[in-house]
């Protein structure tokens, strides 16, 4: 995999000139006329999908109007919530409403369920599109059903990518689909544009998620195409499947990517036929000449079966040198795991080799990046007549919609799977979160699925449990499974893939799914369970304001689950009062007592209480006095910040942000955000994305220490770039600079006005 240094020209979809000095000769010679660099770029599938959604008139900074929605159960209730207080009477788009997070209702008594029947009543009443649960995963439905080429899809989870289908897709927080249902826009900069070039073949045994953890292994650590979008070109893409496709497109996400796109031909026009919507498929191909700002090079014919070791996607290596080398690499996971748990637990993989081999606990093949029909069938093609044994080692098999589950059924492929010892299970999302198949303690997993961050299996740190998961392709999960739990490659099968043809049953989803869109009736009552609970009331930030700083977090990065933890504590996203209890608990338990210490101190404020009344804050405004003797402390918002390195990587989730807010913080400050979605989070839950640029080893501040920044509203409403802060310690006031990178006219005032309710509401 090659990573170029420069942009390049893609000269009639084969040929590439890498930008590197005078390549006028080098594309005339191909084109007959040399380039123009700026036509060129607007050669994209990218820009021109982009431009086509754009309401602004100018396309370097874009307002795009999407053409359908799509959210889980654990989303769509604060959504709707969020919309309905910002005055949205019915959905102006195409809104799907999917229920495969919170499927299980097992967790929190009846709250689970009730968030479904939320989702019903508000697809009746507003207009929109209901999926009960175990119909499907959320983004498998958006590929059967929605998708078309040439369109746009926002969906309120990270793994919204439907690239591979020709659609630009985005993943984004809440916020950014309640601006969506209120009539407004998602806005961004004319995004760049990376080149991922496909050439050759896949070899035997290597399937969709070898290639696509080849690739973010590239890309990850580099920040190649952080925050771009990758454009999937080349004469490679020919040789792959639509499901192969769609495999490595929606770990794109695991990039820091913003969004994708493929080219369409014969292959995707099959997808659409298959699926009834001829309609939707159109072919869509980069201009003959097309500048890209980046390119990744990839040889398909040199990829093998690949697996990403704990705790990331990115920690990329061949199962063959993983097998080689196992004491080296373990012992490299064990270094990790330190940065992320310190001393908290005793962890070790060394009692894992087994005569030599990695034994396994667990395989996984799951959801929107493991269960598809063609990962599922080569499965059963390498178990086939093989059994998992009776010890540890456990297969479960999730499709991805029940109508793969029923052609499985209809073509023996279930009867064949049940016969090995594994077991078959409906349309579900929590293996990829925490929420189901918790494997035992100090357990090792190996799962196609999207992600392999701590706790994404279940695990609870603070509780003494850990659990390792792995990332590998559905095919050497097989392989290993037949080798009862011993890693496996794949290239190690030496028996005949079948490929039967699928056929897709519509009337699975025609009998079953609610359709209400474009047909709401104002007249239905939202059935809201008791822990469905509105947002709690927020206030506008005043002229200063001061901070006190609850936790630090010192990691390279700092992922959503993090943040706010997946697994059971997603029954509580519909309570943003009860959801909050868990912020940061799995990282800092300190975190939520620390900032609700503060947010007495400003509820008294708002009550007409001085903060002079608490004695840290008093001892604070005593030392800013002497150099800022006006601020009057009633006049004062008082809030919480964390400092974290790069927080935000990984899940869509709004809740990172927003408990952070209901507990009352007002600011993070930070060296970089991580994903575009965690920054956008909190802009739309009013909360300052501060970027400091300092030594992470020599802050000004500390834990427990204060953050005074006086004329912080006009400094953002006047754009200003640098922001004066002022750290207030017990040895003094200490001046520093913060910045918050670049923000529409619309987050300024959405974070002066608190929040984007408080914006909406005027």
């Amino acid at each position: 995999m090659k990573l170029y240094e420069n942009g390049a020209y893609l000269i009639n979809g084969v040929d590439l000139v890498e930008d590197t000095g005078d390549v006028n000769a080098a594309v005339a010679a191909k084109t007959g006329s040399a380039p123009d660099k700026e036509a060129a770029r607007k050669g994209t599938m990218a820009y021109n999908i982009l431009t086509a959604h754009n309401t602004s008139g100018n396309n370097e900074d874009l307002q795009i109007k999407f053409d359908k929605m799509i959210s889980h159960d654990i989303t769509f209730v604060g959504i709707i919530q969020t919309a309905r207080a910002s005055g949205m009477t019915e959905f102006p788009l195409p809104y799907v409403l999917t229920n495969c997070h919170n499927s299980l209702c097992a967790v929190g008594g009846t709250i689970n369920e009730d968030d479904h029947v939320f989702g019903l009543t508000a697809a009746q009443k507003y207009g929109g599109m209901y999926v009960p649960p175990h119909q499907a995963v959320i983004h498998q439905y958006a590929r059967e059903v929605l998708a078309g080429c040439g369109k746009m899809i926002l969906g309120s989870d990270s793994h919204t990518r439907y690239g591979a289908l020709g659609t630009m897709a985005m993943g984004e927080g809440g916020g950014e689909l309640a601006k969506q249902l209120c009539g407004r826009t998602y806005d961004i900069k004319m995004p760049q544009v990376i080149a991922i070039y496909l050439k050759n073949a896949p070899r035997r045994g290597v399937g969709p998620m070898d290639v696509a953890i080849a690739l973010v292994g590239a890309t990850f650590d580099k920040g190649y195409v952080k925050n771009k979008v990758m454009e999937f070109v080349g004469p490679g893409v020919s040789n792959l499947s639509s499901d192969f496709r769609i495999g490595i497109d929606v770990m794109t996400t695991e990039t820091t990517c913003l969004s994708s796109i493929w080219r369409t031909d014969e292959r995707t026009k099959e997808w659409y036929d298959t699926h009834n919507r001829p309609e939707d498929y159109k072919e869509i191909n980069p201009a003959p000449v097309t500048y890209y700002d980046g390119v990744v090079e990839v040889d398909l014919a040199e990829i093998k079966p690949m697996i990403a070791m704990p705790f990331h996607p990115s920690k990329a290596y061949t199962i063959d040198f993983v097998n080689a080398n196992l004491k080296d690499v373990l012992h490299d996971v064990e270094e990790r795991a330190k940065i992320s748990f310190g001393d908290k637990i005793d962890y070790s993989l060394q009692d894992k080799i087994v005569n030599g081999k990695l034994y396994t606990e667990q395989g996984l093949i799951a959801g929107c990046a493991g269960g598809g029909y063609e990962n599922i069938c080569d499965a059963v093609d390498i178990l086939k007549g093989s059994y998992i044994g009776n010890d540890k080692f456990t297969l479960s098999v999730y499709p991805a919609s029940t109508p793969i589950y029923m052609e499985l059924i209809k073509n023996g492929r279930a009867a064949e799977i049940l016969e090995t010892g594994a077991i078959l299970k409906t349309a579900f999302c929590g293996p990829c979160f925490g929420a189901g198949d918790t494997p035992a303690n100090n357990a090792f997993s190996l799962r196609h699925a999207t992600r392999n961050f701590p706790n994404r299996e279940g695990s609870k740190v603070q509780n003494g449990q850990i659990a390792s998961v792995a990332l590998m392709d559905a095919r050497s999960i097989a392989a290993t499974a037949a080798n009862k739990g011993f890693l496996t490659s794949a290239e190690t099968f030496e028996g005949e893939y079948t490929r039967p043809k699928y056929y897709f049953d519509a009337n699975i989803y025609a009998n079953r799914v609610y359709d209400g869109i474009g047909k709401p009736q104002p007249e239905v009552e939202l059935v809201e369970g008791p822990n469905i609970k509105p947002w709690p009331k927020m206030t506008a930030l005043t002229d200063d304001v001061m901070l006190k700083v609850v936790s630090e977090i010192h990691d390279p990065v700092t992922t959503t689950d993090e943040l706010i933890p997946s697994g059971e504590t997603s029954s509580y996203r519909s309570n943003p009062l009860g959801l909050a209890e868990f912020a940061l608990s799995r990282k800092d338990p300190n975190y939520v007592p620390n900032a609700k210490e503060v947010q007495k101190v400003e509820y008294a404020r708002q009550a007409g209480t001085s903060p002079m009344e608490d004695p840290g804050f008093a001892k604070a405004y005593e030392t800013v006095k002497t150099q800022f003797p006006n601020v009057d402390p009633m006049n004062t918002a008082i809030g919480s910040t964390i400092y974290a390195v790069k927080p935000g990587d990984g899940s869509a989730r709004e809740q990172a942000a927003s408990c952070q807010k209901v507990l009352g913080a007002w600011a993070n400050i930070a060296h970089d955000y991580a994903t575009k979605r965690y920054r956008s989070n909190l802009i739309n839950w009013g909360m300052m994305p501060f970027l400091y640029d300092g030594d992470d080893k020599e802050l000004p501040f500390a834990l427990g220490d204060y953050v005074f920044i006086p004329g912080v509203r006009a400094a953002i409403l006047n754009k200003d770039e640098v922001i004066k802060a002022y750290a207030v310690t017990a040895d003094g006031m200490k001046e520093f600079d913060v910045r918050l990178g670049e923000l529409t006219d619309a987050e300024r005032d959405i974070i002066t006005a608190g929040c984007l309710i408080n914006y909406y509401r005027g």
